[in-house]
């Protein structure tokens, strides 16, 4: 491992606190279609997401963050993303944002879409694309 790099060589996972496992499982499984991986006991699952790990777990502070918690990069394919999770019953926030403009359920900011949702202990969660570079 380099050195100097710390942490930057090693994969990192998400962590969402939610209230109610059985809820939590239906959604980033059934909804969003994470693959469920385990349970450690009831207090915890661990889903994949492409090369990913999302770990999901019980407290009582679930949904108390106020800003985005976890997002996908999906690429041109957002249009798509956005209509497959319509269909299962997601609803997409609406911000006012001062560089943005709205396409239906899409916020278009320069070469960026994004989309906001919310998980059922809301938890904002977001898909969004680039074109170009935004370096």
């Amino acid at each position: 491992m380099d050195e100097t790099k710390i942490l930057g060589g090693v994969d990192v996972m998400a962590n969402i606190a939610v209230k109610d496992m059985a809820v939590a499982k239906a959604f980033y499984e059934g909804t969003l279609g994470l693959t469920w991986f385990h349970s450690e006991g009831d207090e915890a699952m661990t889903f994949g997401s492409g090369g990913s790990k999302v770990i999901v777990y019980r407290s009582e502070f679930a949904g108390t963050n106020k800003a985005t918690s976890m997002t996908w990069d999906v690429g041109a394919e957002i249009d798509g993303v956005v209509q497959k999770l319509k269909a299962k019953g997601v609803v997409f926030e609406r911000y006012d944002m001062p560089q943005g403009k709205h396409e239906g359920d899409l916020h278009v900011m320069g070469p960026m879409k994004i989309a906001w949702f919310k998980d059922p202990d809301g938890n904002i969660l977001c898909v969004f694309s680039r074109s170009g570079s935004i370096d």
